[in-house]
């Protein structure tokens, strides 16, 4: 057996770590810790790696004392430098943690659910005595603070008082982080379980609420203690040793010269947006242009920082409204695995306090009010896809208003003032007011959402499930296909001398196998988001002003509907630039507007779209109602006007219908409207159905 010893360690740094122990030299005191990899151990001697595992207090001490003795060429005092153990090959699941795992080197897996301020810890005390000015130093154990029983000098020997000397004591920076398990780990109904971390030093101050980590430490118990006394209960904490950041935003990613060679070659393919699409949740059939829009989402724009303070946002939010059984939640699933940093949220369970920010007491022990990060906040910088929009309660989707158009959420809790940062693209998917949509009514008075939200989507496509032959058939096919491989994938895992061969199995995947896989299409967006700043052309920004005046023209007439705002001009070029992106161009082309500018159109003659008139009518969205339902309202309003005059009281509901047919307006829309004017407080039911202007 290996026996761990500062002589073994010394001979390990040698071997393997000469060069970053030199560039640790030169960057000492900034840089204060030396990373090793585990596998690197386990090369060089199999038992000091397993003695690691079972003893880590004793063999880290040992690899600490061993890099402060080594030989430099530089004069160098290594003595606050630590040894970073990283790359434990078994993580354990924090809800699998046991009393076995007790005092053992572990790694655990998680996100980062809440992360105190940095602040300094006391580990060597210095107590003066109040009566002689002797000076005794005091270590000081996790948990209660120590102070000495008696003076240390002989010749005094008195019991205090004492007084601590903040010069002399020695001071560590320290922070208490909790990490919850992945909800990806979870299996259905389980609840996500938490593990605290204590981390000190030059770790201090690395990660933040939402980061997904692999934390590396030791594994210690403390005793619970109550109003009753100490309990025979223990709790875990893991001391930690190193954090790595796992799941990284866009600019962490690392991309290798290979992949970025295939990455350049990708994006001068003429074809490369069809291989997007086509990668883009291959196992769910058509919906190209939706898949377009999700790639130009996941591309993203350019967010902007202009002179005057204010920045535009560069991020698409699309809404996806559409039947029940047509594959939203798949994309919307789908579009969270591409997403570096993605969150899926289901509405009907999500309040307001867990989508923005929610101020809890903090039980790391001084009971002060901290800030929980909620889903928009977890998901700065990357993806949200919140599932059941319409399932909200209307007071939790207010909340989301803020976090959409200035992307960042403003909390006023418990004494907290805080803005938290939430740059990230929204993906929303909602089924119809009644479940499914009514071919015969009109498609925005089916959306169960209010305007103030619903205007702030850039794109909002309607998925309707209307049955035909033809697509029904290539559908089902598909669905079979996919089911099919499934199987043969599935047998030849559980059953052995199945005689399905690999071929067979990758044969049938064809269909639903991405272009391009999800890991290189991930780096694909990363590199793009890191390299590619497109600027646009002369030609191509006069085809969108054109295109935006065009529209607007329509509104000139004096009772037209005002068409488009400038929203949809803004959701144009964050598009366009996305699609320039897409094909790692540093300028957006004429064919960047087309492509976005029938991709926008189609959105908007989907739900924009008056029934009536057939023109486009931008206040459908940003109002919740369009011109000619105003013009209606105002007509039934003077009707009832005019026959309260002539009644000198509440005007009958009969009355009032048959003054608005020969006005043009039908039986059941005076209903309607009736209704809402009531709702409003517009029009009041004197008596049983007979009403009067307010």
């Amino acid at each position: 057996m290996a026996q761990s010893s500062h002589q073994l360690w010394e001979e390990f740094f040698k071997r393997y770590y000469k060069d970053e122990i030199n560039v640790l030299a030169e960057n000492y005191p900034e840089k204060r810790s030396l990373e090793v990899r585990f596998s690197d151990i386990e090369s060089f001697d199999m038992e000091l790696a397993r003695e690691l595992i079972e003893h880590p207090d004793a063999v880290l001490k040992h690899a600490n004392e061993a890099i402060s003795s080594i030989d430099l060429p530089v004069e160098v005092d290594f003595e606050k430098a630590h040894v970073r153990i990283k790359g434990l090959p078994e993580r354990i699941q924090i809800r699998e943690l046991r009393s076995a795992n007790i005092n053992k080197f572990i790694s655990v897996t998680g996100l980062i659910r809440k992360a105190t301020e940095v602040r300094p810890k006391i580990i060597i005390a210095a107590f003066k005595c109040q009566r002689c000015d002797h000076v005794t130093m005091m270590p000081q154990r996790e948990g209660k603070f120590v102070e000495p029983f008696e003076c240390e000098n002989d010749v005094c020997g008195r019991k205090g008082p004492f007084k601590i000397v903040h010069e002399e004591s020695e001071f560590i920076d320290a922070q208490k982080l909790r990490v919850q398990e992945s909800p990806d780990d979870l299996r259905g109904g389980e609840q996500p379980q938490t593990l605290d971390v204590d981390v000190n030093e030059d770790l201090t101050g690395e990660v933040s609420p939402g980061d997904r980590v692999v934390i590396s430490g030791i594994l210690r118990s403390f005793q619970r203690t109550t109003q009753q006394g100490k309990s025979t209960f223990f709790d875990l904490v893991l001391d930690c040793v190193s954090i790595e950041i796992e799941d990284k935003e866009f600019e962490d990613i690392e991309i290798s010269k290979e992949e970025i060679e295939e990455i350049i070659k990708l994006g001068t393919d003429p074809e490369v947006y069809k291989k997007v699409i086509r990668s883009i949740a291959p196992s769910i059939y058509g919906y190209d242009e939706v898949k377009e829009a999700m790639a130009l989402q996941l591309f993203s724009g350019i967010a902007k920082s202009l002179p005057d303070g204010t920045r535009i946002r560069g991020d698409v939010h699309i809404l996806l409204v559409g039947d029940p059984g047509v594959a939203k939640s798949q994309l919307l699933r789908y579009a969270v695995r591409l997403a570096p940093r993605g969150i899926y949220t289901s509405g009907k369970s999500s309040t307001s306090a867990g989508l923005t920010a929610t101020a809890v007491k903090d039980d790391f022990g001084d009971g002060r009010w901290t800030l929980e990060a909620g889903a928009l906040v977890l998901a700065d910088m990357g993806l949200a896809c919140i599932d059941e929009l319409d399932k909200m309660e209307p007071d939790d989707r207010s909340s989301m208003h803020e976090a959409m158009e200035q992307q960042t959420i403003s909390i006023a809790k418990a004494g907290i003032m805080a803005t938290l940062k939430s740059r990230c693209a929204l993906l929303g998917a909602a089924n119809p007011k009644f479940g499914r949509f009514d071919r015969y009514e009109p498609i925005a008075k089916q959306i169960n959402m209010p305007p103030s939200l619903l205007s702030r989507f850039d794109l909002i496509f309607i998925l309707t499930d209307e049955p035909s032959e033809d697509r029904d058939t290539k559908i089902a096919e598909h669905i079979l296909k996919a089911h099919f491989a499934g199987e043969l994938a599935m047998r030849r895992l559980n059953i052995i001398n199945s005689g399905i061969a690999m071929d067979d199995i990758t044969k049938a995947m064809e269909v639903i196998q991405p272009v391009i896989t999800a890991d290189m299409l991930r780096k694909y967006i990363a590199y793009t988001k890191r390299n590619i700043f497109p600027i646009i052309q002369d030609e191509a920004r006069k085809h969108l002003i054109d295109f935006y005046l065009g529209l607007r023209k329509q509104g000139e007439a004096p009772d037209s509907p005002v068409p488009v705002t400038a929203r949809q001009l803004e959701a144009l070029i964050r598009l366009a630039e996305a699609s320039a992106r897409v094909r790692l161009s540093s300028v957006i082309t004429r064919d960047d507007t087309d492509r976005v500018i029938r991709i926008v159109m189609a959105s908007l003659k989907q739900v924009m779209t008056d029934p009536e008139t057939g023109r486009l009518d931008s206040d459908i969205i940003n109002v919740g109602m369009g011109k000619s339902q105003r013009d209606r309202i105002r007509i039934l309003k003077d009707i009832i006007r005019g026959l309260q005059d002539e009644y000198n009281s509440a005007v009958p509901l009969e009355d009032i219908i048959s003054r608005a047919e020969e006005s043009g307006i039908k039986k059941d829309t005076v209903e309607d409207m009736i209704q809402r004017l009531k709702t409003a407080g517009e029009i009041l039911e004197a008596s049983n159905e007979r009403f009067r202007v307010v």
